[in-house]
């Protein structure tokens, strides 16, 4: 246990963004003299720092560092306090204040680091309302533990059997996706009895597999006799049916109550959508990979099949390139005295942590076997701090510091167009990534370049003038469009943010994009000829507070998006009709900012990547709240 403790408050004045109250408390047996107090928080001091009681003497993107005042002490167990009126936002949520503070000793001298407890941010003077319930009591009208629902099912309820087994003569295909199926569910849920057994006993019933047919890819028909019969013309159509299988039979044993297997009749099904994805950002917060395995087996329980990994960003770069060792050396790794200061949920301890070529080939070949696409993500040329950190040539050191744009609080965090060096790095981590990740795409991320960015370079000027551009997106249209010629050399095709199209963007034609900033967004891209992925922030965005309530955790920049919404919220939108062929689909998106543990990525996940794979599978008229929230409590926890 710490012998310090921070406590943080909020009052709405001065406006616009009100003031930040810390408190400082010194639990420890010995006075506190001489010391700096640094934490980690999404609400930022900006410029010009406004701090009473106070001196911040660094801030870097959302780590702060104050000095006390001169020959303060603060004596055991009195507290030190002080203010910051000048913030980038208003606060909305119990979560948008320090998540890590590190209180450092003799800081000229031995500089000893030492770790102090966080409290949650509350407001000053307003009584805090608990939040509701987030989804409406389950009801269900047909007792089967199907998630995402199917296409089409008419079936009579039985006896639960003691698992399924194959039928007699099955063929080593067949029986390798039983294995396979039942040691997904065995991975999910340890312990669950077995659903699917290699072995007929008495109360099992025989399922027979039939490859063939008319069916579209990943579709199957399921006719339930006293033979169980399974069809699909692909792997992926057998996996799908055997999941469902798996899934009624896994409801049945753990809730009988509530959940039958059934006696007989049929299941027709098909995936609504072919691009049914889940982005994980393993920047901000590193996730190793056992649990990045793990996170596929739960994505492919529900029968999605694109893991978009997001493997680069300003918190670090996470993914091994043999060319440039020190990305995931000193990139990787952030800490009181390393070269990336800590950032959110980061205390005393480095925290470093990249994947090996090896975990990656691992992790791409567990994701193949469920029938998952994995989409690697470097994002750039924004977001790149980590990168930029240890090859700082990437941009232009004659930029005068207060030139610098700032995005997410990281300044000039963007590699530079008009050096031929960007190219040449980037070249030999896209040969690296194709080696690794045989996906159609490579996603390239191009989000969140501040305007102004690059006109301050003398580079960039020399490039302007050569090519005729003007500002800082057609300096960023120019770079995409070089980028995608480099991916198109290597036999990959550019998947990026929405901001891709700016500034006249890259050739549509076989480019796919995702629009995240409001649902308008993507018809926009579509009429301009883009393939498109829906993953509004308003709505897919599951780091987003899940209630209105300054007690619920989570962030609010593009509001509240309950699971109700999450799970009803229909992407076609507005789309007209003669656009919807360019919606290939939907996507949720993981950003990891706030997850600073697992009960926190849990609770703010599920159940609403869950509705999500509903609403990526399921027909719009097929889709029902109350059923969906009766079944959906079944789901595994990462």
């Amino acid at each position: 246990m710490s012998s310090y403790r921070l406590e943080n408050t909020w009052s709405p004045e001065p406006a616009p963004f009100g003031t930040l109250k810390v408190t400082l408390w010194n639990l420890s047996e010995t006075p506190l003299s001489d010391f700096r107090l640094a934490y980690t928080s999404l609400t930022r001091a900006m410029k010009p720092f406004t701090v009473s009681g106070a001196e911040l003497e660094l801030r870097d993107a959302n780590y702060h560092r104050y000095a006390p005042p001169t020959d303060l002490v603060v004596a055991p167990g009195e507290s030190w306090s002080f203010e910051v009126t000048n913030l980038n936002r208003d606060p909305r949520h119990i979560t948008d204040g320090a998540k890590s503070a590190i209180l450092t000793l003799d800081p000229a001298g031995a500089k000893t680091h030492v770790e102090v407890e966080v409290s949650d941010l509350y407001p000053e003077g307003r009584k805090l309302v608990e939040p509701g319930p987030l989804l409406p009591e389950g009801k269900l009208t047909e007792p089967y533990a199907i998630l995402p629902w199917p296409a089409a099912l008419k079936l009579e309820a039985g006896e639960t059997p003691l698992a399924l087994c194959p039928a007699p003569g099955a063929s080593r295909e067949a029986l390798a996706a039983f294995s396979q199926v039942e040691a997904l569910h065995r991975r999910l849920y340890p312990e669950a009895r077995t659903v699917l057994s290699m072995v007929p006993m008495p109360g099992t019933r025989a399922v027979a597999i039939e490859m063939g047919g008319d069916f579209a890819e990943g579709a199957y028909a399921v006719e339930i006799a006293e033979v169980i019969t399974l069809k699909a013309a692909d792997d992926d159509g057998i996996r799908h049916g055997l999941i469902v299988l798996a899934q009624m039979l896994h409801g049945a044993t753990v809730d009988a109550a509530s959940f039958r297997f059934p006696a007989s009749g049929t299941i027709t099904d098909a995936p609504r959508y072919g691009w049914r994805g889940s982005h994980l950002d393993v920047s901000r917060q590193f996730w190793d990979a056992a649990d990045v395995t793990r996170f596929l087996d739960i994505l492919a329980w529900h029968r999605m099949n694109i893991f978009h990994w997001h493997l680069t960003d300003d918190e670090g770069w996470r993914m091994e390139v043999k060319a440039y060792p020190q990305l995931t050396e000193a990139g990787a790794t952030r800490g009181p005295d390393a070269l990336l200061t800590p950032q959110l949920g980061n205390g005393v301890e480095e925290v470093r942590g990249h994947y090996t070529q090896d975990q990656i080939r691992d992790v791409v070949a567990h994701a193949g076997a469920l029938g998952i696409t994995v989409v690697p993500e470097v994002d750039i040329p924004g977001h790149c701090t980590a990168a930029l950190a240890v090859i700082p040539e990437l941009a232009d050191p004659q930029e005068a510091p207060e030139s610098y744009h700032s995005v997410q609080g990281f300044a000039n965090n963007a590699l530079n167009p008009a050096r031929e060096e960007t190219y040449d790095f980037l070249a030999k981590v896209f040969d690296e990534m194709v080696e690794l990740f045989p996906a159609k795409y490579l996603h390239i991320g191009g989000d969140e370049v501040a305007d102004g960015s690059w006109l301050n370079s003398h580079y960039a000027r020399l490039l302007m003038e050569k090519e005729g551009l003007s500002g800082t997106f057609e300096l960023q249209s120019y770079f995409m469009r070089r980028v995608a010629g480099m991916l198109a050399e290597r036999g990959r095709v550019l998947a990026g943010w929405n901001e891709v199209a700016h500034g006249g963007g890259v050739d549509p034609e076989g480019t796919l994009l995702m629009a995240w900033e409001k649902p308008e967004v993507g018809i926009e891209l579509a009429r301009e000829g883009y393939d498109v992925v829906m993953t509004p922030g308003q709505a897919y965005y599951l780091d987003m507070a899940q209630a209105e309530e300054w007690l619920e955790p989570g962030a609010a920049w593009a509001g509240t998006s309950t699971p109700v919404h999450s799970y009803t919220y229909e992407a076609e939108g507005e789309f007209p009709e003669e656009l919807r062929p360019r919606l290939k689909g939907i996507q949720a998106c993981i950003w990891c900012e706030h997850f600073t543990s697992r009960a926190y990525f849990n609770r703010l996940v599920f159940p609403r990547l869950c509705g999500v794979a509903e609403a990526a599978w399921t027909p719009k008229e097929r889709k029902d709240l109350h059923r969906y929230a009766a079944i959906v409590k079944l789901h595994p926890a990462f």
